[in-house]
């Protein structure tokens, strides 16, 4: 299993928009068979136009599938005109030094 932190800041009157519609975007990704497991939204304290959804994924393939996908691609230009700047992502893998 990996973990993606997808990182964004939103334009300044759409945060509503966005935690509505990663609302949606989950759901449609629970209920496919992409190797998408959950993904948790996290608001920044001081800044609250800057979002983290933390993300997990079966394995690194079903992730780079995803975002090589149409439907990625749909809604990344969606987000262009919510977002400001470009959002970034970092995958992450656990590590467990008792293993």
């Amino acid at each position: 299993m990996i973990n993606v932190g997808l990182y964004y800041r939103v334009k300044e009157g759409h945060e509503k928009e966005f935690e509505e519609t990663f609302s949606k975007v989950v759901s449609i990704l629970k209920n496919s068979d992409i190797g998408f497991i959950d993904a948790k939204l996290y608001k920044r304290v001081d800044d609250p136009r800057e979002y983290l959804i933390y993300s997990e994924w079966k394995d690194l393939e079903s992730f780079k599938k995803f975002i090589l996908s149409k439907d990625y691609k749909e809604t990344t230009t969606y987000g262009k005109t919510i977002l400001e700047g470009r959002p970034y992502h970092k995958i992450y893998i656990e590590f467990n030094e008792n293993k």
